[in-house]
């Protein structure tokens, strides 16, 4: 053993802990007064803004910003309050909208920062980067600590942040989140341009910052969490009126639906059929203080769904426009099941000589309905313009369609 391995240099040091940021964890900007004197600070500062939100996922309805982070070089660390604010965040829309942002995760950001005005006029992800760099594990956390060599002080991520006044741990944390931002951001980039990716990942957050907001599911009763043991239209009826009669009164009183009525509360009262309310209140949850309240309407509206008549119940096989599970397509059509294990096999392929996700070198519902469905003309141009129309990026087709045109000439014979 050498006497560096003796002395433990040869060992890449601890990280550093990090419980707060360096320059300490400002007030919370909640009046418009000081958001005057955080957007003059913001205005004069240089470079990327870091940028992150603390939603009350799990608490309430509606995804909205319950704090929006920022921090930019020479202008210091600001945790803003949009709830007191409402209304009032044009000069912070004025001063940031048209810098580039760093965020991490940025599409789970995005949709409750633009509810507020606040739009990117460019942006680096920096968890997508982590992604396309390589990294198999991509939380902030992980990456800050690989790169940078600091641990962060973590912990509220699934807190009600809609709790006011906010803790000081917490804000802490929120704190932290965007203290290092920029820092991974420019490790990140110089590893992507090293790797010749630079030009993808910046396709991509394009990607994600145009991107428009989700169309709404058709059917999203049919999500509910053990749906499967349902397995009539009857009592998949009884799923549908307990999971909207419980969105809508989650809506009136902004509470996450979880926390009015369980998925698995409702799966278990369409099975077990109650008769009575005392037959609904002896399955578990139903029986509870809070819930007593609601058993009588939640047994109506089962009562109600058994009543339908036969056309207005749901059909027993979710309705979708895109192919069926894949296990079953040896069944339906083998020469789809050949395309399909063809392509996977040439993506996986390229996926690996390039060191980044399958999925983000092609997603993969778009791979499915490509080998379901090929385009009429299955050469290179007809597949480009297929991988096109499904929204691949230019990249992204370059890298795929020589071998996805060739898998799609794959039969089953």
């Amino acid at each position: 053993m050498s006497t560096a391995e003796e002395h433990g240099q040869g060992e890449p040091p601890a990280p550093i802990l990090l419980r707060e940021p360096a320059t300490g964890t400002p007030p919370v900007v909640a009046d418009p007064v000081a958001l005057a004197r955080a957007v003059e600070l913001i205005a004069g500062g240089t470079g990327a803004i870091a940028v992150d939100t603390e939603r009350a996922s799990g608490y309430r309805y509606w995804p909205k910003a319950y704090l929006v982070q920022l921090k930019r070089e020479g202008a210091g660390t600001f945790l803003v309050d949009p709830i007191p604010l409402e209304g009032e965040l044009t000069p912070l829309a004025d001063a940031i909208n048209g810098a580039d942002w760093v965020l991490h995760a940025a599409s789970q950001d995005l949709p409750c920062l633009a509810e507020l005005e606040l739009h990117p006029a460019s942006l680096f992800d920096t968890e997508l980067a982590g992604r396309l760099a390589g990294h198999e594990r991509v939380a902030l956390g992980t990456l800050v600590e690989k790169l940078l060599g600091y641990r962060l002080e973590k912990g509220h991520s699934a807190a009600d942040w809609s709790k006011r006044p906010l803790p000081v741990d917490w804000l802490n944390y929120a704190a932290l989140d965007v203290e290092l931002l920029v820092e991974l951001r420019e490790k990140l980039e110089a590893e992507l341009e090293t790797q010749g990716k630079l030009d993808w990942a910046r396709e991509e957050f394009e990607a994600v910052r145009t991107a428009p907001p989700a169309p709404p599911r058709a059917e999203p009763w049919r999500r509910t969490s053990g749906i499967h043991k349902v397995r009539t239209a009857r009592g998949l009826a009884g799923v549908r009126a307990l999971w909207e009669a419980r969105d809508e009164l989650a809506r009136k009183r902004d509470r996450a639906p979880s926390r009015v009525l369980p998925d698995a509360a409702i799966v278990n009262a369409v099975l077990a059929e109650p008769k009575t309310v005392a037959d609904l209140q002896a399955l578990p949850v139903f029986g509870g203080r809070v819930q007593r309240r609601y058993t009588a309407s939640w047994l109506r509206y089962l009562q109600e769904a058994r009543a339908l008549p036969k056309d207005a119940l749901p059909s027993a096989a979710q309705q979708n426009d895109g192919p069926p599970p894949a296990n079953r397509w040896a069944d339906k059509d083998p020469d789809a099941a050949a395309r399909l294990a063809a392509a996977r096999a040439a993506l996986n392929g390229i996926a690996a000589e390039l060191k980044l996700p399958v999925e983000n070198l092609l997603l993969p519902d778009l791979v499915r309905r490509t080998c379901w469905k090929p385009p009429a003309d299955r050469d290179e141009d007809g597949v480009t313009e297929a991988l096109r129309a499904g929204g691949a990026r230019r990249w992204q087709r370059e890298l795929t369609v020589p071998a996805l045109s060739k898998a799609l000439q794959a039969t089953a014979s």
